[in-house]
């Protein structure tokens, strides 16, 4: 399983990008003819490419190294395939339709540390018509390897915040002159990393995206994310290094749960609606005088508290926005301990000449307060003021069962967010978290994890229309077991990149869905209204936990 995603117009075109934007809002969608192009001069246009200079690009001096027509095949449309780099190192492929061009430019995030591109979160878009770019975020590696990260400050400051917006800067140029006009909306793209990346656009270039999709987004920052994923592996395996708990014990946990905290939302359906409210204590299946199966020992007690807890020092205080959630247990021996011992090794702590770190070697008491050397990879700062001033939509989106991310940082930075911008109004104008129960990390998992975040954010940016809900479906595994038939991995991994990669919206009537759902912006859930097919969405309708306990408070 894989780790876990910004925009920006040249200087040249913004006026003019402006104006076609404020036509767009007027009219309430794109111009019809956004994407009109000749089909016969397509190859000569993408040729053409590599005779124009963008070394003089502002921020972001490029290169392009080559341009070649890809024809039509295999579902796909025919697109210019241009491959380049923005100096010193940032390498990037954009693919741009030939024909059918909806006037949109789309750009995708990376994974894990970064190293190469998720060029297959291009293909949905770009048979929606988008003009597509992924990046690999300034340095090549697998996604969990970062020792490229070693004493290389321009790459690591390249892939903390530069690398998106100079590939932005760099795609949209591009794309003006292949369509010899500029993008009318832009968006981004990206789950985990590039979640984060999305976040940090929000952030720190606010004016680079009319709309960001970030899922599973690194919340607050990489240092403090690395801090709870060692805390989870340190509760979750014991000094060898072998689980505490195995599949038996996870499953009895998970199962309590359930019994604890299904029935939030109304239905008993093996998701829990409301995580968050959740108040499992797994001391209720602490072994009794004789009991030796079907319990959990002291030790595994402390461990699973722990781990829902999230990381604390000895004395018991809370150093972190906490950890999993009640729900998850199935997932917790899919941490993401490779990339956070990665982190402290090679880009953080480095205490040794060879890189020695390793996560035993972290003191929760002392520790912590050393983590603002991961200021190159920051994207908590809530003040989002520039973010709405500009026009731009925030959708963030969070499984409850994530074990990756663990969900409550991004719904402290929302809270964060909204005492920032003046209360819920204020921020729900232009950013929404959608919290999603039972999805794990990305998609995939128990809940209604095929939703399709593109359409609901296009209603947003263009005709206005924010998401009050978006609706989700179950797709049931044995039929992404087979869309996802050659990919290599484990039946989990292939579940994942099917739902992930592989899915396309809207879904055909032929994708076998188990159940739907509606999803509301946070802190709302879904209900049950108490009759009708519980596999239907439209027999849930809104709660709010937050609203009903301040009128119990009354």
């Amino acid at each position: 399983m894989i780790k876990r995603s910004a925009w920006i117009i040249a200087l040249v075109a913004s006026l003019a990008f402006d104006a076609s934007r404020a036509h767009a809002v007027t009219a309430g969608t794109l111009p019809a003819t956004a994407g009109a192009a000749d089909p016969a001069s397509a190859a000569d246009r993408c040729r053409a490419l590599l005779q124009s200079d963008y070394t003089a690009l502002e921020d972001a001096p490029t290169q392009i190294t080559a341009a070649e027509l890809i024809e039509a095949g295999g579902g796909n449309p025919a697109v210019c395939r241009v491959r380049g780099y923005v100096a010193p190192q940032v390498s990037f492929e954009l693919r741009l339709p030939a024909v059918g061009w909806n006037g949109r430019f789309m750009e995708v995030g990376d994974g894990g540390w970064g190293g190469h591109m998720f060029l297959f979160l291009c293909d949905g878009p770009v048979r929606r018509g988008y003009a597509c770019l992924a990046s690999d975020m300034g340095h090549q590696a697998t996604s969990s390897q970062a020792l490229w990260a070693r004493g290389n400050w321009q790459a690591q400051a390249d892939f903390g915040y530069r690398a998106t917006h100079v590939a932005a800067v760099a795609g949209k140029a591009i794309v003006r002159s292949f369509y010899a006009k500029p993008a009318l909306r832009s968006v981004m793209f990206g789950c985990s990393t590039g979640g984060y990346q999305g976040m940090v656009e929000a952030q720190r270039f606010p004016w680079d995206f009319d709309g960001i999709i970030a899922l599973s987004p690194d919340a607050e920052d990489e240092a403090d994310l690395g801090m709870r994923v060692i805390w989870h592996m340190r509760n979750f395996l014991d000094e060898n290094g072998a689980p505490v708990f195995d599949a038996a014990e996870l499953g009895l946990l998970h199962t309590a749960a359930l019994e604890r905290c299904d029935l939030t939302d109304g239905v008993k359906d093996g998701i829990i609606g409301d995580p968050l409210a959740c108040r499992f204590d797994p001391s209720v299946l602490a072994c009794r005088a004789g009991q030796s199966s079907r319990c959990l020992t002291p030790r595994q007690v402390a461990a699973a508290r722990n781990i829902y807890a999230g990381p604390m020092t000895s004395a018991g205080v809370r150093i972190s926005s906490g950890g999993m959630l009640p729900g998850s247990e199935l997932g917790w021996g899919a941490h993401a301990g490779a990339w956070a011992t990665e982190l402290f090794k090679y880009a953080l702590f480095s205490p040794t000449p060879g890189g020695g770190w390793k996560p035993s070697d972290f003191d929760f008491d002392e520790d912590y307060k050393r983590l603002g050397l991961g200021a190159l990879y920051t994207d908590g700062n809530p003040d989002l003021r520039k973010l709405k001033a500009a026009g731009g939509k925030l959708l963030v989106i969070q499984g409850g069962n994530d074990t990756q991310e663990t969900p409550g940082a991004i719904v402290d930075y929302y809270q964060t967010v909204e005492k920032t911008m003046g209360g819920r109004a204020a921020t729900r104008d232009f950013f929404r978290l959608f919290m999603i129960p039972g999805m794990n990390h990305c998609t995939g998992g128990d809940g209604a994890f095929a939703v399709d975040y593109l359409r609901y954010l296009e209603n947003w940016m263009e005709r206005g229309k924010a998401p009050d809900e978006m609706v989700g479906a179950h797709v049931e595994s044995s039929y992404l077991l087979g869309l996802a038939a050659g990919h290599a991995g484990s039946d989990a991994d292939r579940i994942w990149w099917g739902a992930f990669a592989l899915l396309d919206f809207p879904l055909d009537r032929a994708v076998p869905v188990s159940f739907t759902r509606p999803i509301y912006p946070y802190p709302e859930m879904a209900i049950y209204k108490g009759s009708g097919n519980a596999n239907d969405a439209s027999n849930f309708s809104s709660f709010d936990p937050t609203a009903a306990m301040r009128r119990a408070r009354r």
